[in-house]
């Protein structure tokens, strides 16, 4: 039976506080994780920008918006890793047409 995979997009905002290194070792561990368990498309790296309203008390944050293709039960674990991730303010992974 063929694996049955699905298009993700996926928002990381990286928290800045510990300088631009921390925001492109935690990017790396992500990226490679996506690669391992994926297929990394597209990644657009829109940079420091304003946070909307401040999240734990940071206004500005690095954001990232990358494009995959996986297995469906992969999105779950990397979310789960995000989430427990130090530096990783907010995240989200969408499924895409």
């Amino acid at each position: 039976m063929a694996k049955v995979s699905a298009s993700y997009e996926l928002m990381l905002v990286i928290s800045i506080s510990k300088g631009e290194e921390a925001v492109q070792e935690i990017w790396s561990k992500f990226k490679a994780l996506i690669e391992k368990n994926a297929e990394l498309g597209e990644v657009d790296e829109w940079g420091k920008r304003k946070l909307a309203y401040p999240i734990n008390y940071e206004t500005d944050a690095y954001y990232i918006v990358a494009k995959f293709t996986s297995a469906p039960e992969f999105p779950a674990e990397l979310d789960r890793v995000m989430n427990i991730t130090d530096g990783v303010l907010r995240s989200m992974i969408t499924v895409t047409e």
